[in-house]
């Protein structure tokens, strides 16, 4: 855990953090870091005389553009898509993250949710607001014949995470060479498992991310211009779960099939029917999904067998919809499987892959993300988006604290058209990396600000406070 500690006069309740940021120019502070073998930090968090100056964040394109820091992103990048990951096994990413920021010089705690590594940057006192990324790979094999393609077979970066948390890092080492000017503390959040791991889910359980009053993350975007974004007030992602099902018959000779109970016949109409949940029982202004992409039966031409595998993914974009999916699944599953005889058993897999809500933009923070990001990238290059069928288990953060998520443009046409993430072929236009971290800096540093000024002062109290 990470404890602040700060002696002052009495602060009444709606106005501690404010109170302790006034007091930096005349208070002695003793702040007390309590990280897992890493020493205390941040012992001078005094301001410039100018309290009302914004940080220059149009600049902070500009500085990763650099080329050194491009370059460092690039290669950062490049190790962790050789040396891909799967959810909760990220050690070898984490290990590079964590000397990236000790050579850095930002502190963190570690670990956090088996893999996960948590950074501070700037004053170590209220707000705190958090910038996230996910590091974890999938089960694919790369088809991408290039220098630096995943040296692990059946293993690839075939979502970005690498990108992100390339970019992650970018925006860490902006923000720690402007950190005397930030109001607040940035919290760096490299989040393990993302894809139906519920990472997220972990790191809010195991406490890290108390008292954030805001979170931003992105996800890069094969099919958005370079230097564009998309975003959305409200839900932008569905909800989203997993089912397994096992249909039982009795086995026998395919020539001879009334001595047998065919499974494979019975999940034949099983999947029929569960199309019909969405076709024939969802309003059509309601969008769900269920779709099956996996069946598992039989090994011989010529043999019936005794039992099928099937299993698949339901999506909806509210509570409401989505249980209801959840619950005719089941329904169609066992009723279709007892018409043709057989038995069947449905598992929703709750703890291997727990559901994602639909993941939903603060409405508040969009208004604000399209200002910053107007800003930084030009007005018309903050386009609008349509809510997607995907899901991000981002959602965790958004239903503790306000959040935001958008996606970020790394198109280029005239170079190649990129395939979209889960493919074998999927690619990463590097260009849009410094974009990336613009943006993460940008929006963190403002809406400290923000914050900051928008809190009345006072000056009677003591203060503590823990992240």
């Amino acid at each position: 855990m990470l404890c602040f500690l700060l002696v002052h006069p009495v602060l009444s309740p709606t106005s501690k953090f404010k109170a302790a940021m006034g007091f930096f120019k005349w208070v002695n502070v003793l702040i007390f870091f309590h990280f897992f073998a890493v020493a205390p930090i941040f012992s001078d968090s005094s301001f410039s005389s100018n309290e009302h100056s914004a940080i220059a964040t149009s600049k902070f394109l500009d500085l990763a553009k650099d080329p050194q820091v491009f370059d460092w992103m690039v290669g950062i990048r490049r190790k962790i898509h050789e040396n891909p990951e799967l959810g909760y096994e990220e050690f070898e990413t984490s290990a590079l993250i964590r000397a990236e920021l000790d050579k850095l010089g930002i502190p963190y705690k570690y670990p956090v949710a088996v893999t996960g590594v948590i950074g501070f940057i700037g004053t170590g006192l209220p707000p705190f607001v958090a910038i996230r990324a996910d590091m974890d790979a999938l089960v694919i094999q790369e088809m991408v014949e290039w220098e630096h393609r995943s040296k692990v077979p059946g293993k690839m970066h075939a979502c970005g995470h690498d990108a992100h948390v390339a970019m992650l890092l970018g925006a860490a080492k902006i923000l720690k060479e402007h950190e005397k000017e930030i109001r607040g503390t940035v919290v760096l959040v490299f989040q393990p498992a993302e894809e139906g791991g519920g990472g997220a889910m972990k790191i809010l359980e195991a406490g890290a991310l108390e008292n954030i009053s805001a979170i931003f993350g992105l996800h890069i975007a094969p099919n958005i211009p370079l230097g564009e974004v998309a975003a959305r007030a409200g839900p932008i992602f569905a909800g989203s779960g997993f089912f397994e099902a096992t249909i039982n018959g009795k086995g026998g000779h395919a020539a001879i099939p009334q001595h047998s109970i065919d499974p494979i016949l019975a999940a034949s109409n099983v999947i029929v029917s569960l199309q019909h949940i969405v076709s024939r029982e969802a309003d059509p202004l309601d969008s769900q999904v269920v779709t099956v992409g996996k069946f598992q039966g039989g090994g011989a031409f010529n043999v019936i067998p005794d039992s099928v595998t099937i299993g698949g993914t339901f999506r909806a974009f509210s509570k409401e919809s989505f249980m209801q999916l959840k619950q005719r699944i089941e329904q169609v599953i066992t009723g279709q499987a007892a018409v043709q005889r057989c038995n069947a058993s449905v598992n929703f897999l709750e703890e291997e892959k727990p559901y994602f809500p639909p993941t939903v933009n603060n409405g508040d923070l969009h208004a604000y993300f399209q200002s910053v990001a107007g800003s930084l990238l030009g007005v018309n290059n903050v386009k609008d988006m349509q809510p997607l069928m995907g899901s991000e288990d981002f959602a965790f953060y958004q239903e503790v604290f306000p959040g935001y998520f958008f996606l970020l443009g790394m198109e280029n046409a005239s170079i190649e058209r990129l395939q979209s993430p889960h493919s074998p072929y999927f690619k990463i236009n590097e260009d849009a990396l410094p974009y990336g971290a613009a943006l993460h800096a940008s929006l963190a540093t403002n809406y400290l600000l923000k914050l900051y000024h928008d809190v009345p002062v006072s000056v009677e109290g003591k203060y503590h406070d823990e992240l």
